[in-house]
């Protein structure tokens, strides 16, 4: 056989547009021989494996790597290396304690993000494991398997129930042929499969004459030929569609950049005017005094800058991320836990991830009335009611029987219960009749008393099947039993069954009929009838459908995909949070309106009007932005408008979550600010874009990861505040020691500069004394509130500039109670004291360790009083403790006083200055309070 040559693929750019005797020609096919062994090998040593391109592994020294680019990193390794420039000059005297600090700080925190994004990224690849996919083919008359990676154009696929779809194929054969596209194209029901060529290009979910790469088949059997494999495939195209779309940074990224990069900023200027000012009130006449000027600079440079920092917000993310998979919610970036968290819209598909994927019948019509049938999915659990109560025996109970029982028989599906759990082979909307029919409590009986023995197939055309059967109790007598299109199979119907009796079918019964069908259609249901005939002793003979007509019917089913019941839970949560939650679909829109109506998307009352691929189609973006605003509901849209829907919401400043699992959604979810994949139904091709993984694909589950978001976000902002607050008291308390230094009598016999604190002293305050408590608060328990405020905006700073002015007010007392209680120590001054400098600046570094401690409480809020929930964080009181220990021992251990440049204190020295500390929470409380009489009660109630 020939190889397809180029302008004949051209050609067959829409092979649905193709008769089957051109497609075999166009692909050198062959519907009974296949390709021989040697084509097929051939053609794929041409065209390459049948498999999506992978994108090229990152090397390990990127990822590594990739946890030093944040700004706040560059700083610290700047800092670093004056220091250690420092240390060279002045003679390089034993360790450079200060730069190789710095530098474990700055590795601790790379290797923290590595460690942990590497155990997401194995928990995802632990969820991708399966077998590897085959495809039944012929080749050389031969009907073998082989693995569907090993695919080629012009491929004869032989599809059975069952069988997942290996590559795109343009159909030769279909009996009863019945896919699930979920995957690809969004539709919940399965879609009955022809051979006709099509007249014109269609949408892709109405190529009826096709079956692509990466949907199964649920029900009968066909024969097709491969058109397209790999990367050409329409699943490889959304996965280029997916290569193309750009992964923006996460918000926390975003703001811990623009924080590194202010700080910065801030370290420079300080260090230039204090520097400048030394080197105008001090003349340097030496190189020695050079070098002092320039510790004086790395003391600034270190005391502006939280060291501790980037390793202490990748461990407040890393834990968030735990207990985030604790909840079997994997998140493969340590940013996005927080990103979650001030999501104002979550976009999510409905088939299978607000709705069950298990199709039901929840209502039967017949001749007395609707009966309910509860239970959901495809365990039989539930019972058939009417006006609430159980239905009673009589004539409705009997005419429902007819139809579940005539449905179940009609059908090709089959339920099994395999180990405890209720399963499904072929069609849904057949299996949802088995389900029904086990809830009445019949299905032994109908299975002794029926046995089939022929069949005329569902299609297209017909939009009915029927079935033959022998009745056993009525001695082997015939009975058609027809299921099909309502209105379909009451065109061949002459008598209703009502009761036990036919009734002749009049106008008014058949205008009646109709309208229960449409209310059952405009429920959003989809509906099927149920109709049958008795048979005659010589009626065996002749074909069945010459016997397809003078049919009694008996009633009507809607069947639908029901919603989870956690989801309603889940949205209602998070309208509440300020979320807005947008079904995006490929769906029927009525089907959709009705499952956000019935999950509470939309407000009870209000209509949910569903926009469609073709409303979209003609909007522009800046129209396209305006809808999005008020549009709840998106049905039968394609993947690019899924990416569209993600661009507007992001384009009108909102921070968007969207969730999938068909292939269909990977471009959407690598879009969003935050993509979530079902780690149980979605495709590799979405769990490789998301960047968060639900292991149970639940709804409910990120509600919970936005509650965790949101709790992480507050703390984050706790310890910030915390952190530069205690930072910004040093820097002052430098600034203003040498400043003024002539004020509070810290000066020298030589008239050099001296530093109220060495820069080994201001390194212990920031890796040690701040970084416990700063990451206590990391783990504070969520406030009360933090599910009813509404999400924060992408204007919103993490450090807005209320923030800002507690930070200098505190960092300006902190400063003020530390280099009073030096000025205390030392004589001359505002006060006399006696002692000598270096137990001057041990009371004043020994302040500033116990304001920053009294200052961990403030920072818990900016309006709540320290004292409320003062106990509900045991670690933070545990860190304040060990705090404490290791300031005494710094103070009082001969090998610490020598390495940090303290003295002992003593008792009363230890008491003013824990008095003196304690001068920051009694000003925060009293700013507090006038905060909280100034303000409404909604906003002082605030525990962020």
């Amino acid at each position: 056989m020939a190889n397809l040559n180029s302008s004949a693929a051209a050609a067959a750019a829409d092979p649905s547009l193709l008769a089957v005797d051109e497609v075999l020609r166009v692909y050198a096919a062959d519907a009974e021989q296949g390709l021989t062994q040697h084509e097929a090998a051939q053609r794929l040593a041409q065209a390459g494996p049948n498999e999506l391109k992978a994108a090229l592994p990152v090397p390990l020294w990127r990822r590594v790597g990739a946890h030093f680019r944040d700004p706040l990193i560059h700083l610290l390794l700047a800092a670093a290396l004056v220091a250690l420039v420092a240390w060279a000059v002045e003679g390089a005297r034993g360790w450079p304690v200060d730069p190789i600090v710095i530098l474990a700080i700055v590795l601790l925190n790379g290797a923290l993000g590595y460690v942990q994004e590497a155990k997401a990224q194995d928990a995802v690849a632990a969820l991708s494991r399966m077998t590897a996919a085959t495809s039944a083919v012929m080749r050389g008359g031969q009907r073998v398997r082989v693995p569907s990676v090993d695919l080629v154009r012009g491929d004869v696929l032989v599809l059975a129930e069952g069988d997942a779809v290996g590559a795109d194929a343009r159909l030769l054969q279909a009996a009863s042929l019945r896919v699930q596209e979920a995957s690809l194209t969004g539709e919940s029901e399965a879609v009955l499969r022809d051979t006709a060529r099509l007249s014109a290009a269609v949408a892709l979910g109405d190529r009826v004459n096709m079956v692509f790469k990466g949907t199964s088949v649920v029900q009968g059997t066909g024969q097709a030929v491969v058109t397209a494999t790999g990367m050409d495939s329409q699943m490889g195209q959304v996965a280029a569609m997916l290569e193309a779309t750009p992964q923006a940074a996460t918000p926390l990224e975003l703001e811990v950049g623009r924080i590194g990069r202010m700080l910065g900023m801030a370290v420079i200027a300080i260090t230039v005017v204090v520097v400048g000012t030394i080197l105008w009130m001090t003349p340097v006449h030496s190189p020695a005094a050079v070098v002092h000027v320039l510790l004086l600079g790395v003391a600034l440079a270190v005391a502006a800058v939280p060291e501790g920092l980037p390793a202490i917000l990748s461990v407040v993310l890393a834990l968030g991320v735990q207990r985030m998979a604790g909840h079997r919610a994997i998140v493969k970036n340590l940013s996005s836990v927080e990103t979650l968290g001030c999501a104002s819209v979550i976009c999510t598909d409905k088939t299978g991830t607000l709705t069950r994927a298990e199709m039901t019948i929840e209502r039967v019509v017949t001749a007395s009335g609707t009966a309910y049938v509860s239970g959901v999915g495809y365990a039989p659990e539930g019972r058939i009611e009417h006006a609430h109560a159980e239905l009673p025996a009589g004539p409705q109970r009997d005419e429902l029987l007819l139809v579940l029982c005539g449905g179940s028989l009609s059908g090709n599906a089959v339920l099994r219960q395999e180990g405890g759990t209720w399963n499904i082979h072929g069609d849904p909307t057949e299996a949802a009749f088995l389900v029904a029919e086990r809830k009445l409590g019949a299905t032994e009986r109908r299975e002794r008393r029926f046995e089939r023995i022929g069949e005329i197939p569902f299609t297209s055309d017909r939009k009915m099947m029927s079935v033959l059967a022998l009745d056993h109790e009525h001695g082997g007598a015939g009975v058609l039993v027809c299921k099909g299109a309502p209105d379909v199979l009451l065109q061949r119907c002459s008598h209703v069954r009502v009761g036990l009796e036919m009734v002749p079918l009049d106008a008014a019964l058949s205008a009646k009929i109709l309208a229960d069908v449409d209310t059952l259609s405009n429920a959003a249901f989809r509906t099927l009838a149920v109709a049958y005939r008795p048979l005659a002793a010589d009626e065996n003979g002749p074909a069945l459908e010459a016997l397809e007509h003078g049919l009694v019917f008996a009633g009507t089913v809607g069947i639908i995909d029901p919603p989870r019941e956690e989801a309603a839970v889940a949205i209602a949560e998070a309208h509440r949070a300020g979320i807005r939650v947008v079904m995006i679909t490929g769906d029927h829109p009525r089907t959709a309106a009705r499952i956000a109506a019935d999950l509470g998307i939309v407000s009870a009352g209000t209509p949910a009007q569903a926009l469609t691929g073709a409303d979209l189609d003609a909007l522009d973006d800046t129209q396209l932005i305006a809808a999005a605003r008020t549009t709840h509901v998106y049905a039968r849209v394609a993947p690019a408008h899924k990416l569209r829907i993600v661009d507007a919401l992001q384009a009108d400043g909102n921070i968007v979550a969207m969730t999938g699992d068909g292939v269909n959604d990977a471009p959407a979810l690598k879009s969003a600010d935050i993509g979530i994949a079902m780690g149980v139904t979605g495709t590799e091709v979405t769990k490789a874009a998301a960047k968060m993984v639900l292991a149970d694909d639940n709804f409910a589950t990120i509600v919970q990861a936005v509650r965790e978001g949101r709790g992480i976000f507050d703390n984050i902002r706790k310890f910030l505040r915390y952190l530069l607050s205690s930072n910004m008291g040093e820097v002052l308390m430098v600034f203003g020691g040498v400043v003024g230094a002539g004020v509070i009598g810290l000066a020298s016999p030589d008239h050099a500069v001296v530093l109220p604190l060495l820069a080994t002293q201001i390194l212990w305050l920031n890796l040690v004394t701040d970084s416990w408590p700063a990451l206590a608060m990391g783990i504070d328990p969520s406030t009360e509130d933090v599910m009813v405020r509404p999400p924060r905006r992408m204007t919103d700073r993490v450090i807005d500039a209320r923030m800002w002015i507690g930070v200098v007010e505190i960092g300006l007392v902190v400063a003020t109670v530390a280099l009073l209680t030096m000025d205390m120590a030392l004589p001359g001054g505002l006060f006399e004291g006696t002692q000598d400098l270096d137990t001057a600046r041990t009371a004043g570094f020994t302040v500033l360790v116990l304001a920053h401690l009294f200052n961990c409480f403030n920072a818990r809020s900016e309006n709540t009083s320290a004292f409320h929930r003062l106990f509900v964080n045991g670690w933070l009181w545990a860190a304040v403790a060990v705090s404490v220990l290791l300031q005494v021992a710094v103070v009082h251990l001969p090998f610490l006083n020598l390495a940090f440049g303290t003295v002992p204190l003593s008792l009363p020295q230890w008491l003013l200055c824990t008095a003196m500390a304690s001068v920051v929470l009694w000003y925060s409380e009293l700013r507090k309070l006038l905060r909280r009489a100034c303000m409404p009660p909604a906003v002082a109630s605030t525990g962020a």
